[in-house]
């Protein structure tokens, strides 16, 4: 480690940015024979290989990308550093997280809270479709995934997957749609319009189990497969909204909606995906305890 130097990072960044040796070697004015030569080094040093080769691109390693994020925070320090003395300037890590685009942005905030607005801490959000999240995992550009979908596993996957919660989920609308005094929950899936999550859900199956038990045929005013859409209809007073009240916390404390009945045996549950991972990112073993 006595070897490392700005040299050799600020060397390694350009071929990690680049993907090429011959790309970068032009835009650093070097012969390629002598950048590689300097990226060899610095693998000595660390005791790592940084990139793996796959025909003419050079793509990082984990233990590369891992490098690559303190090369670019120890830039960024050093380009805050010539301008002040500012305290946020350095020390700050980044915790990368993919989330499902369908999933509950209050779950989400919940989860994260205790990291959100720390000096040392940047937060990335991303969202997505789970496909385009698994595969930005395994790429290492992802931390961890929130999903409400358990992903396929089998004997060689990496994938860690935790239940982190269950969310009880109820018929919400508005208190003009509800009623005074409350009625019963078959009366409610009988009279009023239903707004549900579509079928591929398994919210909606769990759902659609119900109403057979019930001998009910809904009403169905609308369908989302997404729960920022369910609060908006629910909201506009499209119908009863089959959803979380997590989803819909601030509504409820506002008596905007209310919660007409509980829908007893039915919960959407929560994971949190991770890659089993030879250098894992201390953040995520912090937040999640």
């Amino acid at each position: 480690m006595s070897n490392l130097n700005l040299h050799h990072l600020r060397l390694f960044r350009a071929v990690a940015h680049d993907g090429t040796l011959t790309g970068a070697a032009r835009t650093l004015n070097l012969s390629q024979s002598a950048l590689s030569t300097q990226i060899r080094t610095l693998e000595a040093s660390l005791g790592q290989d940084l990139f793996e080769r796959r025909g003419r691109s050079l793509i990082l390693t984990e233990a590369g990308r891992i490098a690559l994020d303190h090369a670019e925070s120890i830039f960024r320090t050093a380009e805050d550093l010539t301008a002040t003395l500012r305290e946020s300037g350095g020390g700050r890590r980044a915790l990368r997280v993919g989330a499902l685009a369908t999933l509950s942005r209050n779950f989400q905030i919940k989860l994260l809270q205790p990291l959100i607005g720390r000096r040392d801490v940047e937060v990335v959000l991303r969202s997505g479709s789970q496909a385009d999240l698994l595969r930005g995992l395994e790429a290492m550009a992802l931390d961890m995934v929130l999903t409400n979908l358990s992903p396929a596993r089998d004997t060689v996957s990496r994938y860690i997957v935790q239940r982190l919660s269950e969310q009880r989920v109820s018929l919400i609308g508005t208190p003009a749609r509800v009623g005074t005094p409350p009625r019963t929950l078959i009366d409610l899936l009988s009279s009023e319009p239903l707004i549900l999550p579509t079928p591929e859900t398994a919210l909606r199956t769990g759902f659609d189990a119900l109403l057979s038990r019930l001998g009910v045929s809904p009403q169905i005013a609308a369908e989302a497969d997404d729960m920022a859409m369910l609060r908006l209809l629910a909201r506009q007073d499209a119908g009863l909204a089959v959803i979380p009240p997590i989803v819909v916390q601030d509504e409820l404390s506002d008596g905007i909606l209310t919660e007409a009945a509980l829908l007893d045996g039915i919960e959407e549950a929560f994971f949190v995906v991770t890659l089993d991972r030879r250098f894992p990112n201390p953040l995520v073993a912090e937040l999640l305890g």
